[in-house]
């Protein structure tokens, strides 16, 4: 192989920034907010102190970033989830939760970043109102689903079916069985079957 081949074959090493947030969101999402120290972001990105803090002021300031992708990806794997199961929004609320799925295709799902990262910070911290705001976000989409669904209380219905979703992520991370999904799916499709007019259900 010439030098110029070997100089091709090379990827380019992604920027520092870039690095330094990939190796915290992975070991944060593994080991924690508390439980990853600086050194460790710094060693295993292979990045200078000084660099680290020209990209991220604190630590604080990297774990928001690192909710803010968090936050992109898991929203984006609800809405893929949800249109997977066809144009029927009360199909769409039950199939938001084959999202868990997609999050655990590694078999290293940990549950959901934001609340094992809120359980770590102290409430009205950056952190813990960035997992509010995540929170609300969803639900309110999740209402929006509900609202095109049908439903005679649409914000009760997206209320119940986050809560379901955050405990199913719960269950998946600490007893990831087969039947965990099924059982929530079920679970899900009784909920919104329920919240559906008396004539939508045929009574």
């Amino acid at each position: 192989m010439t030098r110029t081949a070997q100089g091709a074959a090379k990827a380019p090493r992604p920027p520092a920034r870039e690095r330094i947030l990939s190796t915290a969101t992975t070991l944060f999402s593994e080991y924690g907010i508390r439980g990853v120290g600086i050194d460790r972001i710094i060693a295993e990105s292979g990045v200078a102190k000084a660099t680290l803090y020209t990209h991220f002021k604190s630590k604080d300031a990297l774990a928001l970033a690192f909710l803010a992708g968090v936050d992109v990806a898991w929203r984006e794997m609800l809405t893929d989830a949800a249109a997977a199961a066809g144009d029927d929004p009360a199909d769409q609320l039950v199939g938001l939760f084959d999202a868990i799925d997609a999050a655990s295709e590694n078999g290293r799902f940990r549950g959901c970043p934001f609340l094992n990262t809120a359980s770590e910070s102290a409430p009205g911290s950056p952190a813990h109102r960035a997992t509010v705001e995540h929170k609300r976000a969803v639900r309110a989409w999740t209402g929006g689903l509900a609202e095109a669904a049908g439903v005679r209380e649409p914000a009760l219905l997206a209320r119940q079916l986050t809560v379901l979703l955050d405990g199913a992520m719960a269950a998946a991370a600490l007893e990831p069985t087969d039947d965990v999904l099924p059982a929530v799916r079920q679970a899900a499709r009784h909920l919104v079957e329920a919240a559906r007019p008396s004539s939508a259900s045929g009574d």
